[in-house]
């Protein structure tokens, strides 16, 4: 036996000389250890997100000294060079998207998705987050584009429904772990949970989604205490707002940053909240976010970030993107760039209350549709500007534009109101955007309407803030019944409409956005959509660009 041992620790003696693993002295073990993970250096995180499938470069608003200004940024293919860029200047980078990803132009509504895989594979991310339009075609199809992409994609708030409201298994990993010479960062995944409420409710179907204080002490344990993470992200589609309330949550305790989305909003200096930052870098692949961390003996020492502008003059196409793009849109192009009318002024998207691609979509269905009392549209965000006239003089509206403001093309709908229901919607629509709690507010902005004329105090106190209700120019009548129509919402109840309840008499037109938008465009192009002033903030500028409020953040 001791024969045996002995003979043992002689090979494996033999073994450690041989392989150099055993017989480091200490001070060769430890140059060793440092030639593999230096003592100092420093990682980048590039995001993106909400680029909402704009491939080519676009028109940017930007508010500078109380002005608009426009510059074009922004294109896949532009954007692939620009993180080439930023790659090249890291030590070592990662690349995300935080989501919205499949929807919002022609190309991705006419190729289900399909045609944005290619692009984002070549790009190159390295890590993703499903947005809240990841659902747009369902979940069978969400899972395929998803499941298409190279990338790990993370999620720790979207469940399998297995019926009844019982909760099944989590869709995609809930976090995932970035290991650079030997130090850990930790991304977990939160998605909007109120999709089901904002959106068609077929589009989630089959998926149940919880809040992120749900499980987030759970994952950031894991993260910290089980996975010994030296930083710790939460990557968000959240809305601004809400990620400004999950930051100062007790849960959020261990959580450094949070890289958010979905409202769109530009953050250019970090919002300190309790318990983490909170950044979000823009949409339409115009910004790139980007976070440096400075690593030293394994631990974070310091943090940078700032949002990137995406010059599309200043970074050359990729050709391969550039191909790619090519093939896939060749055959709709010509739809595509079809101008479909004209606008004489700017078309834009940006400011909370009104805006002039909502002042021309509700001419367009007031037109289509003249015999209703009171026409409504949503709150979108999504739409970057057109504002670069053709040789006519005037901007073209091509049909590919008119998906890029309407990407669902929606029936539209009719339906019976009281103006009593008129007032108590206008109350909680209005709390939505402008709620005291941030984890009240919504991720859409002030509904638009036409026959209405509205005076509020958007900070005011919570079912208080209308003033004053005009219903084409006569006060609004609580027991009168008032017509009305909207767009109507995959799965919604037959008595609801754009999001109000309790609607008699709906019956759908013949007419969807899409050719409600076309017919008013061929008939009176070209159109001047100046916003009306139907909605009146008593106690904010005509000019609001933000929601998000009582904290160190300006959007420009």
């Amino acid at each position: 036996m001791k024969s045996s041992r002995r003979k043992f620790m002689a090979q494996l003696g033999a073994l450690g000389a041989g392989s150099g693993l055993l017989s480091l002295t200490p001070s060769v073990a430890k140059a060793e250890a440092k030639k593999i993970a230096p003592k100092s250096f420093t990682l980048t995180i590039l995001q993106t997100t909400d680029v909402h499938c704009q491939i080519h470069p676009h028109d940017e608003l930007f508010w500078e000294n109380g002005q608009a200004v426009y510059r074009k940024t922004g294109g896949y293919a532009q954007l692939k060079t620009f993180l080439d860029k930023e790659r090249k200047k890291s030590e070592y980078s990662l690349v995300m998207d935080t989501g919205d990803m499949f929807q919002g132009s022609e190309l991705s509504v006419r190729t289900t998705g399909e045609a944005m895989i290619p692009i984002l594979n070549q790009i190159g991310y390295d890590l993703y987050l499903p947005g809240n339009w990841e659902v747009v075609y369902q979940k069978p199809a969400m899972q395929h584009l998803l499941g298409s992409l190279h990338a790990p994609k993370i999620c720790a708030n979207m469940y399998h429904d297995l019926g009844e409201d019982k909760k099944g298994e989590l869709i995609f990993n809930p976090y995932h772990i970035w290991t650079v010479n030997g130090v850990k960062i930790g991304f977990l995944g939160y998605t909007d949970h109120l999709v089901p409420m904002r959106q068609s409710p077929d589009y989630s179907k089959g998926i149940i989604y919880t809040k992120p204080e749900e499980n987030l002490a759970h994952y950031v344990d894991v993260l910290r205490n089980q996975e010994k993470c030296a930083f710790v992200c939460i990557i968000a589609h959240l809305g601004l707002s809400q990620q400004i309330n999950l930051a100062n949550l007790p849960e959020c305790e261990g959580v450094d940053y949070i890289l958010g989305g979905d409202t769109h909003e530009r953050v250019r200096k970090p919002i300190e909240a309790k318990y983490a930052k909170v950044v979000e870098p823009g949409a339409f692949g115009s910004f790139v976010g980007k976070l440096e961390l400075k690593i030293e003996d394994g631990k974070v020492v310091s943090d940078t970030y700032e949002l990137l502008e995406v010059k599309s003059d200043e970074n050359k196409p990729d050709p391969v993107i550039e191909k790619i793009i090519a093939q896939n849109e060749e055959p709709f192009q010509e739809d595509i760039l079809q101008i479909a009318g004209y606008s004489t002024v700017p078309l834009y998207r940006y400011f909370v209350i009104e805006n002039p691609i909502d002042t021309m979509i509700l001419d367009a269905i007031s037109w289509q549709v003249p015999e209703v009392d009171i026409v409504l549209s949503n709150g979108f965000r999504f739409c970057p500007p057109r504002t670069t006239p053709d040789d006519t003089g005037n901007i073209p509206i091509t049909n590919g534009f008119i998906f890029d403001m309407l990407p669902v093309d929606s029936q539209i709908r009719t339906g019976k109101v009281t103006g009593a229901q008129i007032s108590a919607w206008l109350e909680k629509e209005l709390n939505n955007v402008f709620a005291k709690e941030a984890s009240q507010r919504f991720g859409g902005w002030v509904i638009k309407f036409r026959g209405l004329e509205v005076k509020f105090l958007a900070f005011g106190e919570e079912g208080k803030r209308v003033q004053s209700v005009t219903a084409n120019g006569k006060p609004l009548d609580a027991n009168r019944v008032y017509s009305i129509c909207a767009c109507e919402r995959d799965g919604d109840p037959e008595d609801m409409l754009c999001r109000f309840k309790g609607v008699q008499d709906t019956k759908n037109t013949p007419f969807t956005l899409h050719q409600a938008v076309k017919n008013y465009l061929a008939e009176n192009s070209p159109v001047t959509p100046i916003p009306p002033k139907s909605a009146v903030a008593l106690d904010a500028p005509e000019t609001l660009l933000t929601q998000v409020y009582g904290v160190d953040y300006e959007f420009r």
